[in-house]
């Protein structure tokens, strides 16, 4: 009984591929529109996809071409290609701007930039267009019912960036590398007001200035150590109850107590002139 089950199984699919070659020779356009839209109804994208790449040479021009446009684009969204599925969207929105389905081709498209966002650990190029284009779909359909859809992925993907910004300012920061670190991080509450991470930025920042000061040499010590001192101050006024302040107490006293040594150290030096 198996056996026969399989050898079943071996016949269906040698009478499919067959099927599918003779559709690929024939030059019925009708035969190849039917075959490639139930492949692409089916899920079977990567058989649909030879076909409407076909299609769309043999139609252009014609009333069934923005059909084969958009289903080209589809097949190509179906087998996770969204680099070109998002540029047959954007061309079909286009080539038919008056077509009923252009929102849908600019959402669909943007949605392909948002898939194409990758982690947060790699370069973030993607995720920005992604977020120009969500943020431009939303512009030109105000009122579109995937509005708010588009609104969710654009947060997602800020949070994203987010991410990343801290990550990248923290890497500076723990290499030792403190000059780069105080910038970074400051970049990164700049851009970002309303992040998770600004407390420990912010904390980061007068580490930072710190350790910057205590590698620097005797000249530059007292303006690198007053850099601390105001960082601390900004973030006491900011996080009052951050369980950051006893660790950030620390360095200020210390800072505080570096700047008053070396201002003596200048004032004996000057005396001693």
């Amino acid at each position: 009984m198996h056996a026969a089950v399989v050898l079943l199984s071996i016949g269906v699919g040698l009478s499919q591929c067959s099927e599918y070659n003779k559709v690929l020779k024939s030059g019925d356009l009708q035969e190849k529109l039917d075959f490639a839209q139930a492949s692409l109804d089916s899920g079977n994208c990567f058989r649909a996809l030879p076909l409407y790449d076909e299609l769309m040479q043999l139609s252009r021009g014609t009333e069934r071409a923005p059909d084969i446009h958009w289903n080209r684009a589809l097949t190509h969204d179906c087998v996770n290609d969204f680099y070109l599925s998002k540029y047959y969207f954007q061309t079909f929105a286009k080539t038919y701007p008056n077509d009923a389905r252009v929102e849908a081709a600019l959402f669909r498209a943007a949605l392909c930039s948002f898939y194409l966002s990758p982690p947060a650990s790699l370069d973030q190029t993607d995720t920005r267009t992604a977020i120009d284009e969500l943020q431009l779909f939303m512009d030109r359909y105000p009122s579109s019912s995937l509005r708010d859809s588009s609104q969710t992925m654009v947060d997602g993907l800020r949070n994203k960036l987010e991410i990343k910004a801290f990550e990248n300012a923290k890497i500076y920061h723990t290499t030792g590398n403190y000059k780069s670190a105080t910038i970074a991080m400051e970049n990164a509450m700049t851009d970002f007001p309303g992040s998770p991470y600004q407390e420990t930025l912010q904390f980061l920042i007068i580490d930072s200035h710190f350790q910057y000061a205590k590698l620097s040499t005797a000249r530059r010590k007292l303006e690198r150590y007053n850099d601390a001192i105001q960082a601390f101050h900004t973030f006491a006024s900011r996080f009052p109850e951050s369980t950051y302040l006893p660790e950030a107490q620390g360095l200020f006293d210390q800072s505080v107590k570096a700047v008053t040594d070396l201002n003596l150290e200048d004032n004996n030096s000057s005396a001693n002139r």
